[in-house]
């Protein structure tokens, strides 16, 4: 039992220049890509992911662990060919890279956001109507941001429901907490409250992160925010 949602962020600038610590049939898919950016960012992602579980999984090699696709898309954890009793979700978006990692059978999604502009079709097409009202009572400095992360917390939430952008994102809807406060240089995680058109709400948190937002979703968060982790700009004692 891992017990609260850790989490682990790393750049690009982490990942070794070596591949040995990839498994076998992550070298293969290595292999399949044509273009350095997918291969850049498999290797990101997959770099965070085995570093987060190996703080979890003390004497497993990084080499031994596998980030695999289970049959919906969603990531699942193996470690020496034997699927793991974790709920694993990641994001990855210009240079950086989120894992999370919580308990089996609670669901868990992740999203990590560059703040920059983005389309007004972006709200317009996705966005509900109390969402784009929200955006819009923000200063103009920090509509961004919130566009940023009412869409990241719409996509940890469909993560979560194991349906990703398949899912239309307004079936999803977000309140979130902070939404027009002045970016938090400590990072301190806000609320979020996410309903879902004919299901169960999702409990969520988000973060600033120097230009970036985090967000989690998921059952294993109801509790309260997620529980140990690093940012690796910051530290590497995670994973190390």
């Amino acid at each position: 039992m891992i017990g609260p949602v850790r989490w682990l962020t790393c750049d690009r600038g982490d990942v070794p220049d070596e591949l040995d610590w990839l498994a076998p049939d992550e070298r293969d898919r290595i292999e399949a890509f044509r273009f350095a950016p997918r291969r850049g960012d498999f290797l990101l992602g997959r770099w965070t992911a085995k570093c987060l579980l190996a703080a979890v999984l003390p004497g497993a090699s990084l080499a031994a662990i596998a980030i695999r696709a289970a049959a919906d898309g969603a990531p699942e954890a193996v470690l020496d060919g034997e699927r793991l009793p974790f709920s694993v979700s990641l994001s990855h978006r210009a240079g950086r890279a989120l894992a999370a990692v919580g308990d089996a059978g609670a669901a868990l999604g992740a999203d990590l956001e560059l703040v920059e502009p983005r389309s007004a079709l972006l709200v317009a097409d996705f966005f509900t109507a109390d969402e784009a009202a929200a955006v819009a009572a923000c200063p103009p400095s920090g509509r961004d941001r919130a566009i940023a992360l009412i869409w990241s917390a719409k996509e940890s939430a469909l993560k979560a429901r194991r349906t990703g952008l398949r899912e239309d994102p307004r079936h999803v809807r977000v309140e979130a907490d902070g939404i027009a406060a002045a970016p938090d240089a400590d990072g301190a995680w806000r609320a979020l409250r996410i309903a879902v058109d004919g299901a169960p709400g999702l409990a969520g948190w988000w973060r600033d992160d120097a230009g970036y937002v985090l967000t989690l979703a998921g059952g294993a968060l109801a509790a309260g925010p997620p529980g140990v982790g690093e940012d690796r700009r910051q530290s590497d004692g995670l994973g190390s």
